[in-house]
């Protein structure tokens, strides 16, 4: 895990198409901006998890190949936003 301290108004630059800046420092809050290309897809973290874990039930409870299920994890990830 890479950690940076940023300012207020201050950038961090992911692939050079990724730019996520600093928006407001609030109490016990940070609000970022994010700007990516629309085909990259962002979640919060506890949404992406859920899905994860979603997933992997179906994957379990599921007669169908796996390979089928794991096509359909990409659709439904692309299909949220």
């Amino acid at each position: 895990m890479l950690i940076l301290t940023r300012k207020l108004n201050e950038e961090i630059v992911i692939d050079s198409n990724v730019r996520i800046k600093i928006l407001a420092l609030n109490d016990n809050q940070l609000k970022i901006g994010i700007e990516a290309p629309q085909n990259v897809k962002i979640f919060r973290g506890e949404l992406y998890d859920k899905i994860v874990r979603e997933m992997e039930e179906a994957i379990k409870k599921s007669s169908e190949p796996v390979e089928r299920i794991s096509k359909l994890k990409v659709n439904r990830i692309k299909s949220i936003k």
